[in-house]
């Protein structure tokens, strides 16, 4: 079986017969480009405020346009523990979080139960933080309601959550100081990354590494991950929409000591130099700025 990821199916995958494509939604639903395909299953994670231009400025029109991709009588798996009413009301086959499909840690493993039954024993998945057994039963949740046709074997599932790996979310790098890359621009987001560092284990300072677009809530960001940060280094994006380091700085309440660069390599840079090994950096604020990171690091890495 061959798995499609971010774009859209093309004539060459229908030629090769293609078993299971997974299509991920750019923006909202409703008005994406994926929403052309109709799905056998639609997956809702969570509903956060973000694309406010795009989508509305709440949860029930935001919530409205990522139902756009659930089709009537088809299955449509709900993550999210509080879903809108825009999304309850939507006419498609819900199955919700708590009430038809559920989990539960069991302490170095997890138990799953949905439509297909219940499935214990199961491995914590690779990406780190508690909110991905959520996202790991949802994932199960829609394998059950696509069993008929498309039947997977638990040894399969079992590998998957092993081998799972997801650059930018939450991710670890090796080495002395550690670095957390974290596409993370919202505050639904932050507040997942705040939680994560939490649970992260010991480090003598936490440096934030911190780009962002100028449309995003920056306060809120800011405000959500201020209580596991030491320090701070911010970053300037470019093009119309990024903002300036100055107005990341700006928007920061409290005296934590900030620094203001004029690019994310710069930033890192110098967080790196300012760290001692036992510190934490982690660099956040948008995929442009998890890029640039990840750019910066590898042409360090070529370079030894």
């Amino acid at each position: 079986m061959r798995a499609l990821t971010h774009r859209a199916v093309t004539v060459d995958d229908a030629r090769e017969r293609v078993e299971a494509a997974i299509l991920e939604v750019g923006l909202g639903g409703r008005l994406d480009a994926v929403n052309v395909i109709d799905p056998d299953c639609a997956v809702l994670t969570s509903v956060g405020v973000d694309h406010v231009d795009y989508l509305g400025p709440t949860r029930e029109s935001i919530g409205r346009e990522k139902a756009g991709i659930f089709r009537p009588r088809r299955p449509a798996v709900v993550a999210d523990p509080e879903p809108p009413r825009t999304v309850l009301e939507a006419k498609a086959k819900l199955l919700l979080l708590g009430r038809d499909f559920g989990y539960a840690a069991e302490g170095p493993q997890w138990a799953y139960w949905g439509p297909g039954g219940r499935k214990g024993g199961l491995a914590h998945p690779a990406l780190r933080g508690a909110i991905q057994l959520r996202n790991a039963a949802a994932a199960l949740c829609a394998l059950d309601t696509l069993f008929e046709r498309l039947p997977i074997a638990m040894q399969d599932v079992r590998r998957g959550l092993a081998e799972v790996t997801l650059p930018g979310r939450f991710q670890v790098l090796p080495g002395r100081p550690q670095i957390i890359l974290d596409v993370a621009h919202n505050v639904q987001a932050a507040k997942v990354l705040a939680e994560n560092l939490a649970a992260s284990g010991f480090a003598r300072e936490t440096v934030a590494v911190c780009g962002m677009l100028r449309d995003k809530d920056i306060a809120g960001v800011l405000e959500a991950l201020a209580p596991r940060v030491d320090r701070w280094h911010f970053a300037s994006l470019g093009g119309s929409r990024g903002a300036a380091s100055s107005e990341l700085a700006a928007a920061l309440r409290g005296e934590a000591p900030r620094h203001e660069h004029a690019s994310v390599a710069d930033a890192l840079a110098a967080a790196r130099s300012g760290a001692r090994e036992d510190d934490k950096i982690v660099v956040f604020g948008s995929f442009l700025t998890v890029g640039e990171a990840t750019t910066w690091l590898n042409n360090k890495t070529s370079t030894r």
